[in-house]
């Protein structure tokens, strides 16, 4: 299974998050993961990027844990940084942004990360 770098977007330094759960679980799994949030300087001992087109390396996967409200002002963001894929956690799902992501060639996908890792479907 290679090895992928995924930007976790909604990160928290919180343990009952699951976007917490989810940068434990990519790591457990081999996965780079890379927290995003401006609230936030390091998540994990990993230093927090307050926005995606701060990450100086390409993403593979954008896993995202932020409701609607606060992913749409992020959707050009989010498709310009050009993932292979984007998984919309439970709660998270937004159908503008999975428009504008299939139009420009990037999977999206309403699942669970946590759940995708466990049964080897990530």
């Amino acid at each position: 299974m290679p090895t992928e770098t995924v930007a976790v977007l909604g990160a928290s330094p919180k343990p009952d998050r699951y976007a917490y759960r989810a940068m434990e679980m990519l790591r457990q799994h081999g996965h780079r993961a890379i927290p995003v949030n401006p609230a936030f300087k390091e998540v994990l001992g990993e230093p927090c990027y307050a926005s995606l087109s701060e990450i100086p390396e390409p993403v593979d996967t954008v896993t995202l844990y932020l409701g609607k409200q606060r992913s749409d002002p992020l959707i050009d963001e989010i498709v310009a940084a050009k993932p292979r894929r984007i998984i919309m956690n439970p709660g998270a799902e937004n159908p503008e942004l999975t428009a504008k992501a299939e139009a420009a060639g990037i999977e999206a996908v309403e699942a669970c990360t946590l759940v995708m890792l466990q049964v080897g479907s990530f």
